[in-house]
């Protein structure tokens, strides 16, 4: 474990080994416990990040219907900056320890940022993409550390993915019991129990809704501190999958017939649930968290109907939920194939506030 702080003092608790991981977001292939996925290319039965990914993107998008969203067109040059709060980071932090298909106990990590000074304040849990291959804790520190300097404590969670030989079920799994974890030991992260959101990017957008949508489902709850909740105050979904059946409903004929494919990642990870219990549309009601929805028009990899359709399903059966098109984005950060520039919208002043302003009305801050 290792603590540091924004000032440069760092506390070495163990040797704890960084891993600098690509937030890869893709549907693609790789053998995984020796089947053939589409798109990576890895052999046999790995347990961590498939190698050299090559993405199924659609070489179009369909325009979808905008009535129920707000469309923005954030400023690429507008970005955002970190540095002018204190925070304390907690890296390395085991707090499940599962098995493995292997039958080996996997040491599931989080990092956290805390504000200083020391005081109870809302937690953010933030559940990175990699599509449903990986789940590199690491990603998009520079997004965590703008909302941790908003005045929330933010979580940021390893949970096991189909490289582990896991399904969604698994995922759910992990990134509740990360939120009983803190719940139970709230007292060393400064962590207001009562306040909770969950915020998810692609895979990871995916999983926090259904996080948000199963409060309550004790099949979702297995592992350690389980006379803790793992109910959550808020829910921020950034361009994640929801039907899965029509995850490439606005692609191209060729992307289509990739997607349907029984051996692409999305397929194996939900395998026959993925129109029932896998899809959060199951679970739609009047009584869940308040939504924030984010896609962009250009979106390749998940098509932007994804959310709209959670979107409209929630705020039809009586629940909250606002949505944002952003004009022209794509999948968020894809500079991992060589685009450095597709990140930019969704780091924008604008994209960011309004995800810190809908957390402080859903949970509230604490001003640092």
């Amino acid at each position: 474990m290792t603590v540091s702080y924004n000032d440069g003092r760092t506390k070495d608790r163990d040797q704890h080994r960084r891993v600098d991981t690509a937030n890869l977001d893709s549907f693609g292939e790789a053998v995984i416990n020796g089947k053939r996925i589409e798109g990576h290319e890895v052999t046999g039965s790995q347990v961590g990040p498939p190698a050299a990914p090559r993405i199924t993107v659609s070489s179009t998008v369909a325009a979808s219907d905008e009535s129920t969203s707000t469309v923005i067109r954030p400023d690429p040059k507008d970005q955002i900056t970190c540095g002018r709060t204190s925070l304390k980071s907690i890296s390395g932090i085991i707090f499940s320890k599962p098995r493995l298909s292997t039958g080996k106990a996997a040491d599931l990590q989080m990092d956290v940022q805390i504000p200083i000074p020391s005081k109870k304040r809302p937690l953010v849990v933030y559940v990175t993409g990699g599509g449903f291959v990986i789940a590199a804790k690491e990603a998009a520190l520079d997004l965590r550390t703008y909302v941790a300097e908003a005045g929330f404590v933010v979580a940021s969670v390893q949970y096991r993915t189909l490289s582990d030989g896991a399904n969604f079920h698994d995922s759910i799994e992990d990134i509740k019991s990360a939120i009983r974890y803190l719940r139970a030991n709230a007292d060393n992260f400064d962590v207001d129990p009562d306040r909770v959101a969950v915020w998810g990017e692609a895979a990871g957008g995916y999983l926090a809704s259904m996080v948000g949508l199963t409060n309550g489902y004790k099949s979702f709850d297995a592992g350690t501190n389980l006379n803790q909740s793992s109910t959550v105050q808020a829910v921020v979904d950034k361009f994640g999958p929801s039907d899965a059946t029509k995850v490439a409903a606005d692609f191209d004929a060729q992307s289509k017939a990739s997607y349907a494919s029984p051996t692409n990642p999305i397929s194996l990870y939900m395998g026959a649930d993925a129109a029932t219990v896998a899809n959060p549309l199951t679970y739609v009601g009047a009584s869940k968290p308040p939504f924030l929805i984010f896609h962009g028009t250009q979106d390749r990899l998940v098509s932007p109907t994804q959310t709209l359709i959670l979107h409209n399903a929630l705020n039809a059966a009586g629940s909250r939920s606002i949505r944002y098109v952003l004009e022209g984005a794509g999948h968020g950060d894809m500079s991992f194939m060589g685009d450095s520039e597709s990140g930019l919208p969704w780091s924008t002043k604008e994209t960011m506030d309004i995800i810190v302003d809908f957390l402080r009305a859903s949970i509230g801050a604490d001003q640092t």
